[in-house]
This record gives structure tokens, C-alpha cells and sequence, in this order.
């Protein structure tokens, strides 16, 4: 497997860890065309999402509870 290849699978690996009823399928040949940079980029990206919404999910979990 590639670096390429690898990087591909995890952004289709990332994509598929926000929902899990439904599975992401990317075609490798429509990001082939990325060098690794843009693809690391992506990845960042995806990364940064899913951290910034499990903060915004923690702030509102927070509304709910009691304190003493």
C-alpha cells in the first residue's frame, strides 16, 4: 500500500467515524489527483471538525448538569 493509499483510507476511515449507520465510500481515483500534502490537509481538517464538535457537545452536556 502507498502513502497515498493510506491516506485516502483514513480519510474515508475519519469520514465513516462520524456516523456509524451510514458508510463512506471514496472513489481513490477522484483523490489520486491530491499530492500528500492536500491530503494530510484534509485530514487536519477532519480531525480539527471532529475535536471542535465533541467541545461543543461537552458544553452543551454541561447545561444539564446540577451542581450542588
Amino acid at each position: 500500500m502507498t502513502r497515498k493509499t493510506e491516506l485516502i483510507t483514513d480519510i474515508q476511515n475519519l469520514l465513516n467515524n462520524y456516523d456509524d449507520k451510514n458508510s463512506t465510500s471514496i472513489n481513490p481515483s477522484l483523490l489520486e489527483f491530491m499530492n500528500e500534502d492536500t491530503l494530510l490537509s484534509i485530514i487536519d481538517t477532519l480531525l480539527t471538525q471532529k475535536e471542535s464538535s465533541k467541545e461543543t457537545d461537552t458544553d452543551w452536556l454541561e447545561t444539564f448538569k446540577k451542581y450542588s
